[in-house]
């Protein structure tokens, strides 16, 4: 608020403190990130959940409430929330430092850090609808942070407006819960739920249409199928918010809210099951659509998505634990990668120019490891801990998910395991094409072919489009904007990031190597913090006593073979060259096509919801033009033209009047005198 109504009020003063203004918000959510600590710590050493409300609104017998809850699952996710909220901004100012609007991002930066952290503390399902939209509009505001340039601009609407179809559910499933329950709280809601269904007072069915519906609010939030397609746009959004909205923390609440909503969902296995698949076919989705994707970030992007969907999935079998405990190491190491490829970009643009279309591209890349040392290490942790290779973070919880999906259903963990190949698989394509092999980023040719093919998709894929997206505009103090305004001279090669790049990605590499390490099965200390609802800590503790140890091998083994088949396949094709992409590809032209285009999604929907709006509106344009004006006009031309006409009659002589009513009688008279 002292940012934004400085930059409201006195926009040259606050633009000019800087660093003054930089300082402010990152010591607040320092304090934020300490007192976050020390609720954890209390909850640790088994402080009860405390819940402090007071009356916001009132009417008649309706009362609601608002307030915060403190319990296992809130202090986890306040955590996450302030650490990463930290580290980012930390990055940022390294990241954005010569850009124009370096204070508004910062103040933006804070905005979206209060939201997410009103969120997670939300005591009742109205107020997490509240801060769920802020949230939302912080999105729309950082994804067009750069809103000049036409992508930019474009991502930030489509972000908006695919969130407001799953929020409009949300909205729904709300008001049909408490209709059919007379409450906003989450325990209250899920126990009356379930004894009106088990009474008959309910319809199942209509029950598991309004958890559907408010399941949708996390399918838009969390980006999965089918309204997953916004995610991999808002790349066009700094890098810093990549990593801190679309990695760790604003995506992660629709899982937040699965969570929340569990007492609802478990009592309704149908809503279960759909929610299940519907996490599993995003994450094989997002794995399929990575594997082709030469944007660094919008490769990251899709592997989020494939993310999210494995602990969607995890959600949906019942595994509530392993959905959190994923949920959690997911955080530290997507958001490394993201600040990681923020690193790149910022090492890359000065060779290649400030070109997003350039300096993004994996093609143009290559050899780094040598210019960038810190970066290429932290991000191959991240490359290893989301593969799934033991000890790092990511094996423990992803298989944790597959243990319990294999216990649900088969083909479910067949599924989960395929997709974990796969990623393997495509994230080391993406660190052996940025960081191995030599520097491709002074090829002229490669830069052309890509600025053509980019030109040529753009103007085949909507011929309204006269202008390619990666051509920058001009704004803000007359900079042309790009990934990075940074006005450097030209370099030959690239450098490492300055230390507030750095610092954060090294501290990322500390948990995205050992916070798995809560979780073994040897000790799984995060499921005795966190457990389902519907269980008590006795049963969880009895639980981890009959851990069976060499089912926990073969399926470890199972997940850890095929990642190592995928980084092989990896190596072998774009680190050793023994087998070339290329030929690979036309082997299997449709589905490599199918791939590149993103499973035809964007093309289907601009197709049927973008020019099929656009053809109702022209038609309601008719309608309106013909049917509406046209009755007004048809109205105001018979006014005219009867006035036209009275106005002859209106003379002002009195003969002609006793004449006109001399001829109305006798008109009278012979009426009447016919009839």
């Amino acid at each position: 608020m002292i940012v934004g109504l400085g930059l409201i009020s006195f926009n040259q003063v606050t633009n000019s403190l800087r660093q003054l203004n930089a300082v402010l918000i990152i010591s607040l959510m320092g304090g934020a990130m300490v007192l976050s600590g020390a609720l954890f710590w209390s909850q640790i050493q088994g402080f009860p959940t405390y819940t402090r409300v007071f009356e916001w609104a009132a009417a008649g017998n309706f009362h609601l409430t608002m307030g915060y809850t403190i319990d296992h699952l809130t202090a986890m996710m306040l955590v996450i929330v302030t650490t990463v909220a930290f580290l980012v901004m930390v990055y940022t100012d390294g990241y954005m430092a010569h850009d124009p609007g370096y204070v508004r991002f910062y103040s933006y930066l804070s905005l979206f850090g209060s939201s997410m952290l009103g969120l997670v503390l939300s005591s009742n399902l109205v107020q997490i609808y509240v801060f769920w939209e802020l949230v939302g509009m912080c999105s729309y505001l950082l994804v067009g942070f750069w809103y000049d340039r036409k992508s930019a601009a474009d991502a930030c609407q489509k972000a908006f407006v695919t969130n407001r179809v799953g929020d409009f559910g949300l909205l729904l499933g709300i008001l049909g819960l408490f209709w059919a329950t007379g409450s906003f709280e989450f325990d209250v809601m899920g126990d009356r739920l379930a004894q009106l269904v088990d009474t008959g007072s309910l319809s199942y069915s209509l029950a598991v249409i309004f958890a559907v519906l408010v399941f949708l609010g996390p399918v838009a939030k969390s980006a999965q199928f089918p309204l997953h397609v916004w995610l991999p746009d808002a790349m066009e959004g700094p890098t810093p918010i990549s990593a801190l909205i679309h990695a760790a923390t604003m995506v992660a609440a629709g899982v937040f809210l699965i969570a929340r909503m569990y007492p609802v969902f478990l009592c309704l296995p149908a809503t279960m099951n759909i929610i299940a698949w519907t996490g599993a076919l995003t994450a094989f989705l997002g794995a399929t659509i990575a594997i082709t994707q030469n944007d660094i970030k919008k490769g990251l992007a899709y592997s989020t998505i494939s993310q999210l969907g494995y602990m969607v999935m995890a959600m949906g079998t019942g595994a509530y634990t392993a959905g959190l405990f994923h949920l959690m190491t997911h955080a530290y190491f997507k958001a490394m990668l993201f600040l990681g490829s923020g690193s790149v970009i910022h090492g890359v643009e000065e060779v290649v120019g400030h070109d997003p279309l350039l300096a993004q591209d994996m093609r143009l890349m290559g050899g780094l490891r040598k210019y960038m040392p810190i970066t290429s290490i932290t991000f191959l942790i991240g490359c290893l801990a989301i593969s799934g290779i033991p000890p790092f973070a990511g094996f423990w919880s992803k298989d944790e998910v597959l243990a319990a999906a294999f216990q649900a259903n088969h083909l479910l963990w067949f599924i989960g395991w395929l997709t974990a190949g796969i990623t393997a698989f495509y994230m080391f394509r993406i660190y052996f094409s940025t960081f191995e092999g030599k520097f491709r980023g002074n090829d002229k040719e490669i830069q052309q072919s890509i600025k053509q093919a980019a030109n040529t998709f753009v103007l085949s894929s909507e011929s309204e489009r006269l202008t390619p997206d990666y051509n920058p505009g001009v704004i803000e103090q007359g900079k042309i904007s790009g990934e990075h305004h940074n006005f450097h001279e030209h370099r030959d090669y690239p450098h490492e990031s300055p230390w507030t790049m750095t610092i954060p990605l090294a501290i990322l590499a500390i948990p995205s190597i050992l916070v798995g390490l809560v979780g073994t099965p040897f000790g799984n200390y995060f499921e005795q913090f966190i457990f389902a609802p519907n269980e008590t800590s006795a049963e969880v503790v009895e639980k981890a006593a009959e851990v069976d140890l060499n089912g926990f091998y073969i399926m470890a083994g199972g997940s850890v073979a095929i990642s190592v088949a995928g980084i092989t396949l990896a190596a072998l094709m774009y680190l050793l060259g023994q087998i070339q992409p290329a030929i690979i590809a036309s082997k299997i032209k449709p589905l490599y096509n199918l791939s590149l285009n993103k499973w035809y999604f964007d093309d289907i929907y601009h197709s049927i919801f973008v020019m099929g709006l656009r053809r109702l509106a022209r038609q309601v344009l008719e309608v309106d033009f013909r049917v509406v004006d046209g009755a007004v006009n048809l109205t105001g031309f018979f006014t005219l033209v009867s006035g036209e006409g009275l106005k002859y009659l209106e003379n002002g002589r009195a003969q002609f009047y006793a004449l006109i009513v001399f001829g109305a009688v006798l008109s009278l008279v012979i009426l009447f005198g016919v009839t």
